[in-house]
């Protein structure tokens, strides 16, 4: 008996070592039900997820949007109240739901075409018109700087709100509203940056420093985005991930049908106030 128990606590021994080295090693490999961190622990853990490489770099362009007056007030206001309205979505309205698995990610990490999908969008819907606005700068063009600047801003912003609402545990249908009310909002300045391009006077271009190259590239910049995030909206997050997203957290059809509805009248309203 002695010997069964000496043996016994050498597993534990050996256990709680490997559990010290897979948490040292950044919890690669599987992730058992015995092995868990202490709260102490996942606090911190969680702290060093919420201001990743990337959150630090759409922090740093909405930092330099906001300091180089681009953005006006009305932008910086919807930021800053939405943040806080998001919080009480996530507080009240929609807290996470005791199931973990009903507030779980809503596409699948290896869909491919979701994630070229989302890649492309944001290569032309950020990384493009930042290279446009910085360009702007160059050849001193203000009209063309100032009309693609509150898309930029704010598409920014909605990819820091994306990662706050992941890392802060929102659950599905407070992440899902984020995506889209932000969308809504862009729109409408992508609607004034594209009336800005067409309703310009050509003379402004090929005089000086601004180019007649950068008048076209701007015009297409503005349309490409306006298509890309109106069939965003309105193609696949209000008919698909929108419903998915109620459907998961309810279960009950008919709660999600008055759900759903109660959703759109309040986004359809806030859309044409």
């Amino acid at each position: 008996m002695p010997f069964f128990r000496r043996k016994k606590t050498f597993l534990s021994e050996k256990r709680n070592i490997t559990t010290k080295l897979k948490t040292m090693s950044g919890g690669v490999g599987p992730t058992y039900n015995d092995i868990t961190l202490p709260k102490e622990e996942e606090h911190h853990s969680t702290a060093a997820r919420f201001f990743s490489f990337q959150q630090l770099n759409i922090l740093a362009v909405i930092l330099v949007f906001s300091a180089s007056g681009l953005v006006t007030v009305e932008d910086f206001l919807f930021t800053l109240l939405t943040l806080i309205y998001f919080f009480f979505l996530s507080k009240l309205i929609f807290p996470p739901h005791k199931n973990p698995n009903r507030d779980g990610p809503l596409t699948s990490p290896t869909n491919k075409i979701f994630r070229l999908y989302v890649a492309s969008a944001g290569i032309v819907g950020l990384l493009i018109p930042i290279c446009y606005i910085v360009e702007g700068f160059l050849e001193d063009d203000r009209r063309g700087v100032s009309a693609a600047a509150p898309h930029v801003f704010l598409l920014a912003s909605q990819v820091f709100m994306e990662g706050i609402a992941a890392t802060c545990g929102f659950s599905a249908p407070a992440r899902i509203l984020v995506p889209v009310v932000y969308n809504a909002r862009r729109i409408q300045t992508l609607v004034e940056w594209i009336m800005n391009e067409f309703s310009g006077e050509t003379s402004e271009y090929g005089r000086g420093t601004v180019s007649v190259r950068r008048m076209y590239v701007g015009k297409v910049l503005a349309a490409v985005n306006l298509g890309i995030w109106s069939f965003n909206l309105f193609g696949v997050l209000i008919p698909v991930y929108l419903p998915r997203a109620f459907k998961r957290y309810y279960g009950s059809s008919k709660e999600v049908l008055f759900r759903f509805r109660s959703i759109l009248a309040f986004i359809a309203f806030s859309y044409l106030v």
